[in-house]
């Protein structure tokens, strides 16, 4: 295992840190201290490294844009309906930053704030990458002063592991994700690859993208991933609609390993396995990216790669029967994302 930290850039006047690992196989895992931000993961090709996940020259470049590209979310993955929800007998009200819903945190959430950094590499088969924040609640206005930790790990077998760890001074919620963008493929766009995921049933999302309650069956429909099926050939049976692609959040089962689904380039053979314990997993297109998005792949565009974002049933709080995601004071709680990639 090789660990480094660098200086990548200014935002804000304040530095933004670089830690990286690489272990014994040549796999690199980047992460951008702004964000909590999942900056490189690169696999070793026979033309150099391989980046699959979509990235950034600069920080400013991350935050311009509504994508969240590869950035931590939290306090809550998705969207609260009128940033309004009931806990513990309270009617709370958080800041809003998507008209009257607040979406993935707010305006104040993970993605928005440099987290505090070091890398961990006493153990030679293993290698982390630690963040922690204090989110307090006169800034972000959640209920209660919630003390997060991200961890990025990386092993030998080429597995990366991200744990969210939070506590509260009050009872809050807690529903975090990863809003990572993978494309693993050699081409600028996801059409040739195929996507699996655990699931017979996605989300109805009212014209807000809000939850209505009810859940749509995805057989016999370009929603049915439960046997793996060509993106590409998915995205064309969504052009009828205004999306013109999938921005939608699947209820998902995961297998007795955790497994909930899997992306597969079939021209390269790379693939990734994702695997979680909760049960449901945003799949976004990138159908609304713009010309003016400067990733490191080249100008944005729609389809240049595939956001895949596990965390529990949003707005969960307003819908109780789709989970709870609530933190309990003084109570530690922990989630894990798993990738698993074979190249």
């Amino acid at each position: 295992m090789q660990t480094t930290t660098k200086h990548w850039d200014t935002y804000q006047d304040q530095a933004v840190t670089e830690y990286a690992i690489e272990n014994d196989n040549g796999v690199k895992l980047a992460v951008l201290s702004w964000g909590a931000t999942l900056h490189a993961l690169c696999v070793p090709t026979d033309k150099g490294d391989k980046n699959l996940v979509l990235s950034y020259h600069k920080m400013a470049h991350y935050l311009d844009n509504p994508f969240y590209v590869c950035m931590g979310i939290g306090r809550t993955g998705g969207r609260i309906t009128r940033g309004t929800f009931p806990l513990n007998g309270t009617t709370y009200n958080v800041d809003t930053n998507e008209g009257r819903n607040t979406l993935h945190g707010g305006p104040h959430g993970f993605n928005t704030v440099n987290w505090a950094g070091e890398l961990d590499a006493s153990d030679p088969a293993i290698a982390k990458i630690v963040l922690t924040h204090t989110f307090k609640s006169s800034e972000d206005s959640y209920p209660g002063d919630l003390t997060a930790k991200m961890t990025y790990t990386l092993d030998n077998h080429d597995e990366v592991t991200l744990t969210f760890e939070a506590n509260s001074t009050d009872t809050t919620l807690f529903n975090p994700t990863s809003h990572c963008y993978f494309n693993l493929s050699d081409d600028q766009l996801i059409s040739g690859q195929t996507l699996q995921v655990n699931s017979t049933e996605h989300l109805d999302l009212d014209d807000e993208k809000l939850p209505t309650g009810k859940m749509v069956a995805n057989a016999g429909t370009p929603f049915d991933f439960a046997k793996g099926q060509n993106l590409g050939q998915a995205i064309r049976g969504m052009q009828a609609i205004p999306e013109k692609g999938f921005d939608d959040v699947y209820h998902v089962t995961p297998a007795a390993d955790d497994t909930i689904a899997k992306l597969t380039d079939p021209q390269s053979n790379r693939s990734l396995t994702i695997k979680s314990d909760r049960n449901a997993l945003v799949v976004f297109t990138a159908n609304s990216f713009t010309s003016n998005m400067k990733l490191a792949a080249g100008a944005g565009q729609p389809y240049m790669g595939v956001a895949l974002e596990p965390q529990t049933l949003p707005d969960s709080p307003n819908h109780p029967e789709f989970g709870d995601i609530t933190l309990p004071a003084g109570k530690t709680q922990r989630y894990q994302i798993k990738y698993d990639i074979t190249y």
